[in-house]
Parts: structure tokens; C-alpha cells; sequence
């Protein structure tokens, strides 16, 4: 590959970053799972449900600030799996953990 093939390449794939608007659509959204998370906190009801639900919560929005905000979205597939993959291995470390120790009991 030459020099010039290479230059070309690079520009094509900063051309692909979101404009000013999807990062604050971005930020919305984000916003917007933090309040249903508070409003989860205050619904008695839920009882021990609660720790997976806020935990789906938190992972939708590390996934959003990695896609988007650390850009993984416009990069190579294996960054975006390599940062899935520690998020679900450890939330599956966790919840592993509190059923050893009866959490949930």
C-alpha cells in the first residue's frame, strides 16, 4: 500500500465522526437513563431486582460513552468487542460473586 493510499484511508475514516448534534442526542439519552436509574432507586417494589436493573442501566450507558464519546464506534470491531467483553465478564463476575455469598438470599 502506498504512502498516498494510506493518507486516503485515514481521511475517510475522520470523515466518519459524528456531528455536534449526535453527540447532544447522546448526552440526552444519558441523561435520560441516569433519571429512570434515580427513579428505579425510589420504587419499593422492585426489592433485590433492582441490583440488575440498574446494572443493565450503567452498561447501557458505558456502551454509549464508548461507542460514541472514546469514538470506539468509527474504529475497528475488536476495540468495541474487547470493551463488551470486560463489561460482561465483570458483571458476570459480580453477580456470581453475590450468589456465592447468598446476596440475594
Amino acid at each position: 500500500m502506498t504512502q498516498e493510499s494510506q493518507v486516503i484511508q485515514q481521511n475517510i475514516a475522520h470523515s466518519e465522526h459524528p456531528s455536534p448534534g449526535t453527540y447532544f442526542k447522546v448526552a440526552i439519552t444519558l441523561a435520560i437513563i441516569t433519571a429512570v436509574e434515580i427513579a428505579v432507586f425510589y420504587l419499593e417494589f422492585v426489592g433485590h431486582g433492582i441490583i440488575p436493573i440498574l446494572a443493565l442501566l450503567s452498561g447501557a450507558k458505558f456502551i454509549l460513552v464508548m461507542m460514541y464519546y472514546m469514538h470506539l464506534k468509527f474504529d475497528s470491531r475488536i476495540f468495541s468487542t474487547l470493551f463488551v467483553a470486560g463489561l460482561v465478564t465483570a458483571a458476570g463476575i459480580l453477580f456470581a460473586l453475590m450468589t456465592l455469598f447468598r446476596f440475594f438470599a
